[in-house]
């Protein structure tokens, strides 16, 4: 069985993760950061919308359990890829929808799934989601790791990240 990563920028991380987590064939997903100019940046600074990066999860997935393909349609799923730089409330850079790639076959991949879904007209605006090469991933900060299942009861948790899920599963 190979394992492949994907990572994904969609908003708030948390709502990603706890989305991905529930897929059969995921092995991992890490929240973090990526896309910007600043070395090892942490939460604080990424917030500010300074540092040029998204927040992002990696997954790591066995491609044998789980297709690319399915990753994206849950990634379409979860978050608005028609708002540029917004997820709700969450507004600026740091929350851009934005597939980061590691190789041609998901660039393609993704770049495809777009065009159809541009095509099929889900959504009365355009997908403004970016398709870009993964340069680097920052690890964020163990507080965030599992958010969701460590903070069920979190009011974000229960108003963002619950109804998200119950749209999925």
């Amino acid at each position: 069985m190979t394992v492949e990563m994907a990572t994904f920028g969609g908003g708030c991380f948390w709502c990603l993760e706890a989305a991905f987590q529930k897929l059969n064939g995921i092995e991992s997903v890490v929240p973090g950061y990526a896309g910007g100019n600043t070395p090892d940046p942490d939460y604080e600074q990424v917030c500010s919308g300074s540092t040029g990066h998204a927040e992002v999860v990696q997954i790591k997935y066995a491609t044998g359990e789980v297709s690319y393909r399915k990753l994206l349609e849950v990634f379409f799923t979860i978050h608005d890829p028609t708002t540029l730089n917004r997820q709700g409330n969450d507004v600026g850079t740091q929350y851009r929808s934005v597939v980061f790639f590691h190789n041609d076959k998901q660039k393609s991949e993704a770049e495809d799934f777009i065009s159809k879904l541009n095509t099929s007209k889900i959504w009365r605006d355009q997908v403004v989601t970016e398709v870009v090469p993964l340069e680097k991933f920052y690890e964020g900060e163990i507080y965030h790791h599992n958010y969701y299942l460590q903070n069920p009861s979190q009011s974000y948790c229960q108003l963002i990240i619950s109804p998200k899920l119950e749209k999925l599963f």
